[in-house]
């Protein structure tokens, strides 16, 4: 597989949706499509201050895509990337797109001067787990709680 990785445009968003879409059902979650096409133009918008979206290729065929949002990080004193999402398609997976998208990732905060780039996976997901250990990400310490507060 040829992998080329590109930011995320509005000429892209009708083949970002099914992907995005993938990767709500892979986490049983099932919000709007016009809410994914939101928060993609808001990154399209505002890479600066928000984030951005990136669309892993192979050839012409849209096959994974990743998620970065700018945040603050007290305990590094300074900003830090998040990678809030990763996913390819599983006919592509084990092709080199998760290790491109995680590379194009980090090489965004580079190119901001952000020192560190973040991201949490499922416990079970072990498959994802080895992509990150393969791309030198270590895993972390920390519990991650959540909060409903709707």
């Amino acid at each position: 597989m040829s992998v080329a990785v590109a930011t995320v445009g509005e000429g892209d968003l009708d083949e970002l949706r099914p992907l995005l879409r993938a990767y709500c059902d892979f986490y049983a979650v099932a919000p709007a499509d016009e809410a994914l096409d939101e928060l993609s133009r808001a990154l399209i918008d505002d890479p600066d201050g928000e984030g951005l979206q990136l669309l892993a290729r192979d050839g012409d065929r849209a096959v994974g895509f990743a998620t970065v949002f700018w945040t603050w990080s007290t305990t590094r004193g300074s900003r830090i990337g998040v990678m809030n999402d990763l996913y390819v398609a599983p006919e592509a997976r084990g092709g080199g797109a998760a290790d491109a998208l995680i590379e194009a990732c980090a090489q965004c905060c580079r190119a901001r001067g952000v020192p560190a780039l973040l991201w949490q996976t499922a416990p079970d997901n072990h498959r994802a787990q080895a992509v990150y250990d393969r791309v030198g990400g270590r895993s972390s310490t920390w519990l991650e709680y959540e909060l409903q507060v709707d």
